[in-house]
């Protein structure tokens, strides 16, 4: 079960290092929005314990990156418009954050990089001197290293999510995110993912691929 209280302070903390909070309004209705947000009935993997998971993730590769509040930000934003039969959630997602963080007294140029950041979710292939961007993309695909049975829940629950495409279209549409996936150069940019996480990654990317094949 999601920690609420601890999750609208972190947001409030992220926010408030983004912006002069002395004058600027109140977090919690913001923290509040995206709440509601990530609670939506129709998500399964893309809920809190997803949004949580990356705000940990980024604190773990905060070293590696230039504005880490700002990466945190992106992290709230990220997946906070999502509805799986859209393919455009992270434009709208970027969208949301463009209309609320200004609203929240944070300037324009942090705004924007976090807008940014949310749209750069959707090919996860960030520059190579994209600090920000590489610690967000390892954040989110960070589950591709969980344990076996971390993954097969990870795996279980994006297909319940997709629960109204048909098995062999879920299928093929699946192979092809993992042959994608596998085909960047590097599934994590960071120093810490590559060391960490990436051997793990493509273990299970792969075995899950040979499994859709069979």
């Amino acid at each position: 079960m999601a920690d609420l209280p601890a999750l609208r302070t972190r947001f409030a903390q992220a926010l408030n290092a983004a912006r002069s909070p002395a004058t600027a309004p109140d977090p919690a209705p913001y923290a509040d929005n995206l709440l509601t947000r990530w609670q939506e009935p129709q998500r399964r993997y893309h809920t809190l314990a997803h949004l949580t998971a990356v705000l940990d993730h980024v604190d773990e590769l905060a070293e590696y990156a230039d504005d880490p509040d700002v990466v945190r930000l992106a992290a709230w934003f990220h997946d906070a418009v999502y509805l799986p039969d859209r393919s455009e959630n992270e434009e709208r997602s970027a969208r949301l954050a463009e209309r609320a963080l200004p609203e929240a007294g944070v300037p324009a140029e942090r705004t924007a990089e976090v807008a940014r950041l949310v749209r750069l979710t959707t090919t996860h292939a960030p520059a190579a001197d994209d600090h920000d961007g590489q610690v967000l993309c390892d954040a989110d695909l960070a589950i591709l290293a969980a344990p076996p049975s971390a993954y097969a829940a990870y795996t279980a629950a994006v297909r319940e999510e997709y629960h109204f495409v048909p098995n062999d279209a879920f299928r093929e549409g699946r192979a092809a995110i993992l042959r994608q996936l596998l085909a960047l150069p590097s599934l994590f940019s960071t120093p810490y993912g590559q060391e960490k996480w990436a051997a793990t990654a493509r273990y299970n990317l792969s075995a899950e691929l040979e499994m859709l094949s069979l």
